[in-house]
């Protein structure tokens, strides 16, 4: 893996030739969203090499915070773009929004359907802690409640009173993150284990440390900036690939940005279920999509507010439905501890008929 992650480098600085040549958008878009991937890679890495130097449980809480930091990054910068120009900010903070409802699909959907599937193609049916999932699901579905409540009534609310909106919008984020805060408490607990999970511990306690503190902090660091200027092309670069395509704002969001910033992980998340681990399978996908959901989507919020960009927890009517049906099917899978191929082709054709009405969307 490590030799793709080198080999995909060299779209970076093709991505900023192409900018600063005028290229095509869409090849900008393009050579920019495919440069994100080993970054984000090497920053998966570097986070691992730095978890077996602080340990099993303080590793995996630098999981549980860096394990989306792909992601923000592409978002902040999508704030910032739309505090700069308030013409594309409605779209930007749109595309924000999508990109939050998208992670969340993709990790319990796409990735824990792959995963779900190509594990039970190879080992048959498998097994998981009841336990874990349950809880898991539970703050899956409250993560739901959290960002739907906001938007069910804050078009009411808004009508009357914006302040009071946005004031809404801040009160659920701090509990948000309130809520995600207890559960890392709760996971590292003597009798936790919920969102990283006893797996991703062991995993990192039998990891064997081939980087030194140094050299991780550095990785980390400069694929953080390389991040932020990959990301700075790929956002410029939306609103004429939106023209180009024909396609809306939210499908670029669902579908491209999340992979782009979580293909590492997610790759992950499928090896190890055709190893037969899929309790640390889960722990990846579901303990992602809770990451998002109230960690990174409050996060911005308070971050929007920084930037003179309000981001307000109001999603449209079909990224709710998408992600009410998303989650439901989900957790109906993980309850009964037992997963097969069959269950993971459910998740996937779900994540498919969401992509093609995301697609056919008009912009």
């Amino acid at each position: 893996m490590k030799y793709l992650y080198y080999g995909l480098l060299i779209f970076i600085p093709v991505a900023i030739l192409g900018r600063y040549l005028a290229w095509s958008p869409l090849l900008v878009f393009a050579t920019a969203a495919i440069g994100i991937v080993p970054l984000a890679g090497w920053m998966g890495i570097a986070t691992e090499e730095l978890a077996v130097h602080t340990g099993p449980r303080l590793g995996g809480l630098l999981n549980a915070t860096l394990g989306n930091a792909a992601e923000l990054i592409i978002t902040l910068v999508a704030l910032r773009a739309g505090a700069l120009n308030p013409e594309l900010r409605e779209g930007l903070n749109e595309l924000v929004k999508a990109s939050i409802t998208g992670s969340i699909l993709g990790n319990v959907l796409l990735i824990l359907g792959l995963s779900i599937l190509l594990g039970g193609l190879r080992n048959g049916i498998q097994s998981f802690g009841r336990r874990q999932a349950g809880v898991n699901s539970t703050m899956l579905i409250l993560a739901v409640i959290a960002l739907g409540v906001p938007s069910l009534f804050g078009y009411a609310i808004d009508a009357v009173d914006h302040h009071a909106e946005e004031i809404f919008s801040i009160t659920v984020a701090l509990l948000m993150m309130t809520v995600y805060g207890l559960s890392i408490v709760y996971t590292f607990s003597r009798t936790g284990g919920a969102v990283v999970g006893e797996d991703v511990a062991t995993q990192i306690e039998h990891h064997a440390a081939g980087w030194s503190i140094r050299r991780s902090v550095a990785v980390l660091a400069i694929a953080t900036v390389f991040i932020a200027l990959m990301s700075e092309i790929l956002v410029g670069a939306v609103e004429p690939v939106v023209t180009q395509l024909g396609v809306s704002e939210f499908f670029l969001g669902i579908i491209l940005i999340p992979l782009v910033g979580n293909v590492a992980e997610h790759l992950v998340a499928v090896q190890v279920a055709i190893k037969n681990r899929m309790e640390l399978s889960l722990a990846i996908s579901l303990g992602s999509s809770l990451q998002i959901a109230l960690f990174v989507a409050p996060f911005l919020v308070f971050a929007g507010l920084l930037m003179g960009n309000p981001l307000t927890l109001i999603f449209n009517q079909f990224e709710l439905i998408a992600l009410v049906a998303g989650v439901l099917i989900a957790a109906l899978i993980a309850l009964d501890g037992e997963s097969n191929w069959l269950e993971g082709a459910q998740l996937l054709v779900v994540y498919v008929i969401i992509a093609l009405a995301f697609f056919f969307l008009p912009a």
